[in-house]
């Protein structure tokens, strides 16, 4: 039973340390974020972002890669924001970066792919 609270009471502490980004959200362009973004990851697996109804610092996003499938929508701050495991960054000149955490299955270790996406014009 002691080793249930000590756990607890290390998770209450580290919980209470995490730090969160700071700053307000305020409304976007949508002009830089509507559109299809897509490109290739280093192991050359294609993904694409639908990013529609660009409304103030709120979005809707479909991400597709590999068969995954991920619809949300989404709140935008500095920049950049996360659909699953993937974290999308506004980039210069109509690109993005896009960095996904990936989990493998038999090991349990995480890595994360990183790509350039483009804006379809």
């Amino acid at each position: 039973m002691a080793d249930i609270f000590s756990i607890l009471q290390t998770n209450y502490s580290t919980v209470g340390t995490t730090v969160y980004s700071q700053g307000k959200y305020v409304p976007v362009d949508p002009t830089q974020y509507t559109g299809t973004w897509s490109g290739k990851y280093g192991n050359n697996k294609a993904f694409s972002l639908t990013i529609s109804q660009v409304d103030g610092f709120k979005a809707k996003v479909e991400y597709q890669s590999n068969g995954t499938v991920n619809y949300s929508q989404v709140l935008i701050k500095n920049g950049s924001f996360r659909i699953g495991d993937t974290k999308f960054s506004l980039g210069p000149n109509g690109t993005a970066n896009i960095a996904t955490a990936v989990t493998d299955p038999i090991s349990g270790t995480t890595s994360v792919n990183q790509a350039t996406a483009t804006l379809a014009t």
